[in-house]
């Protein structure tokens, strides 16, 4: 029930800015976004272990939204991205924090806001693959930090 109701938040939050940012509105951004969980297409991550699908935008080029399955147990040293990310987890437990002593867990419903530039930890617990919703303020990148693996 949760993961349909986030869904459906995530499909109206889509919708509203795929509208939002067309200058001149099509017949595809009128309509809605409306796809069943089991419906999803996903592909594989270019740049890590998971999956994607993309909802809005280009995550290669530009603002996006998206959503992400990492595999349980996947843990991401010290890194930064360039814009501002939204996420919203569906399922799992992500974790996030300036280094992984001080890293805290999110599960389903939580929000993460994170500034671009923002050097980071993240992962997803073992137990259960992490789902979640991704919006993006610009083009998606993974920079690894100068330093080394954080550990927890």
């Amino acid at each position: 029930m949760k993961k349909h109701l986030l869904l459906t938040l995530a499909a109206v939050c889509v919708s509203s800015q795929v509208v939002a940012h067309e200058e001149k509105p099509t017949q595809a951004a009128t309509a809605p976004l409306m796809v069943q969980f089991a419906e999803l297409k996903w592909t594989a991550l270019p740049e890590r272990p998971g999956m994607l699908v993309v909802l809005s935008g280009d995550p290669k080029m530009g603002e996006y939204t998206q959503l992400r399955k990492v595999p349980a147990g996947t843990d991401n040293p010290l890194h930064s991205h360039s814009s501002e990310l939204k996420n919203v987890i569906i399922q799992g437990v992500w974790y996030t924090g300036t280094d992984a002593a001080s890293a805290k867990d999110f599960g389903p419903g939580s929000v993460i806001l994170m500034p671009g530039n923002w050097v980071h930890v993240s992962g997803c617990r073992a137990g259960s693959d992490c789902v979640f919703y991704q919006q993006g303020k610009g083009k998606f990148d993974f920079k690894p930090a100068a330093k080394g693996p954080a550990s927890r």
